[in-house]
């Protein structure tokens, strides 16, 4: 079969990548065709047989698939915390923080599927032949990339373990612990989706998301191995201009329910709200009945707008247990207030989905920000009122307001962590930048992001367009040696960055969902 691309440039028809699903088809084109061992040649002097060699059934040899990028969004929670572990509805919202996976494929003779994730030091190797196949093949384990998994299977989870056990054994326990989750949540899902035929590979993964700190990191690490390996097995089609609505919407779906495994694999009953916004972008309404419980219902607001945003992190430690054991003790002692409060929670979170996807709402409209920022001091207030603030986070709002240049909530759990300050259209230079000062000096770490952008996205091949003399070749190919040596998030930003300090970059492509999308 002929290589194609489509008109963005990601790839359709083999690649020499083959999912487990699909058995390897013979060569069936008439010139390989096998010749007889002996053929009659005429002659004008009588028929002389000679003795043939038969000719090989031999399989053309596949390209190599090119080094590719994939990225996907961290998240905040921008109305609702707590009340949703009490049965109410939450909002969160995609934020420009994202995580950005190269992956490069080796030679035919390079046997080895390698992780290397150099921000926490990370870095392991697998030979592809040892690997459990067997196990996952079988007739009544294995599964498509078509098919929708929603639960571990215990066999599968046990085949895996003995190739976590020399996973970073020199690390201490709790850093050991998180590479040999995410070396676990690989391999189950590269085993289920993928061959024993698949080609040595190597995913190197960068990001600007701060670790531990509420903002969905792994899961947006999980929504980019999905669309690396769905792209590598060709089960994904775009993003391109002309994709049907359907279409894009099934696409997210799929990459969606292949990086819930994932999270299962670290998390055992995550929600699947930071896998889905860190998906499809833009921003849901989530609720659960019941905490601890994948969500009841999942509302995706497509038509979310893009807001600009200040994210702080305190750099406390914070613990959503104990946050969520203290509301919850609190509820217990005080039901009716409580309870009240919960429902206030509840009020604003919904009339803030309203106001944020209304036909009018101007993103350059002070006017229309403020109402969106006024929720969120009374969401935030609310949640003083239970108790899962901190002094560093007012500290945050304090500073804020003192500028006057927006409205500043706290983000997940509480008592430590981030703050997001929506921030008013046209601030003063001059006002901001003093902020920021006054951060840096108490010990902030501050990020100017995006609030309700793109989900996942692919760059196919791996060549950027950045204004730069490159671009008269063809663009600045980012290979390995530039992705590894980019120096912290402006580095990486500057490289690869979709949103952030260089703006978005020509070759990105995103599966947008929503009804005017533009892709």
């Amino acid at each position: 079969m002929m290589t194609q691309r489509t008109s963005n440039g990601v790839l359709n028809g083999h690649n020499g990548f083959r999912s487990g699903s699909e058995p390897d088809s013979p060569n069936t084109d008439s010139s390989d065709s096998p010749i007889s061992g002996v053929n009659s040649i005429t002659t004008g002097t009588g028929s002389l047989k000679i003795n043939t060699r038969r000719k090989m059934n031999r399989k053309k040899s596949s390209p190599m698939m090119p080094a590719f990028m994939v990225s996907a969004p961290g998240k905040v929670i921008v109305f609702g915390e707590h009340a949703v572990v009490h049965g109410k509805a939450a909002v969160a919202a995609a934020i420009s923080l994202r995580s950005y996976l190269l992956v490069t494929t080796r030679s035919k003779s390079n046997r080895t599927v390698t992780l290397k994730f150099p921000d926490i030091d990370f870095d392991h190797a697998w030979n592809i032949d040892e690997l459990p196949w067997s196990t996952f093949q079988h007739p009544s384990k294995k599964v498509y990339y078509h098919s929708v998994v929603t639960k571990l299977d215990p066999e599968l989870v046990a085949a895996v373990q003995p190739f976590l056990a020399d996973v970073s054994p020199t690390k201490e326990g709790p850093i050991r612990k998180v590479h040999q989750n995410a070396a676990g949540s690989f391999l189950y899902m590269f085993l289920m989706l993928g061959s024993q035929s698949f080609p040595g590979c190597q995913y190197t993964l960068r990001s600007t998301i701060p670790i531990g700190a509420g903002l969905g990191s792994s899961a947006t690490i999980a929504v980019c191995l999905s669309a690396a390996l769905l792209t590598q097995l060709r089960a994904l089609s775009g993003p391109h201009p002309d994709q049907p609505l359907d279409e894009a919407r099934k696409q997210i779906e799929r990459i969606n329910s292949w990086a819930y495994l994932y999270e299962m694999f670290i998390h055992g009953n995550p929600s699947g709200v930071d896998n889905t916004v860190a998906t499809q972008g833009k921003a849901v309404v989530f609720q659960r009945e019941d905490y601890g419980k994948a969500p009841s219902s999942v509302r995706p607001l497509w038509d979310f707008p893009e807001l600009p945003l200040l994210l702080v992190d305190t750099r406390v430690p914070k613990s959503t247990a104990h946050e969520v054991a203290k509301v919850g003790r609190l509820r217990n002692k005080h039901p009716k207030l409580v309870g009240s409060i919960l429902d206030a929670i509840d009020k604003v979170t919904q009339a803030s989905a309203e106001i944020l996807t209304e036909d009018d709402f101007d993103t350059g409209s002070e006017e229309c920000l403020s109402r969106v920022g006024e929720l969120m001091t009374i969401n935030h207030g609310l949640l003083v009122s239970l108790g899962v603030s901190h002094p560093r986070l007012e500290r945050v709002r304090e500073l804020v307001d003192h500028q006057g240049i927006g409205w500043t909530k706290l983000t997940g759990a509480g008592g430590g962590g981030c703050s997001i300050t929506l921030l008013k259209p046209d601030v003063e230079r001059e006002k901001l930048d003093k902020l920021e000062e006054q951060l840096d000096q108490e010990g902030f770490q501050k990020f100017r992001t995006t609030l309700g952008g793109d989900g996942v996205g692919v760059l196919w091949p791996a060549v950027l367009k950045n204004g730069m003399d490159e671009d008269d070749q063809g663009g600045m190919e980012i290979d390995l040696e530039k992705f590894l040596s980019a120096q912290g998030n402006e580095g990486v930003e500057r490289l690869v960055g979709v949103h952030g300090g260089g703006g978005e970059r020509e070759g990105w492509k995103f599966w947008r969902a929503e009804n005017d999308a533009q892709f």
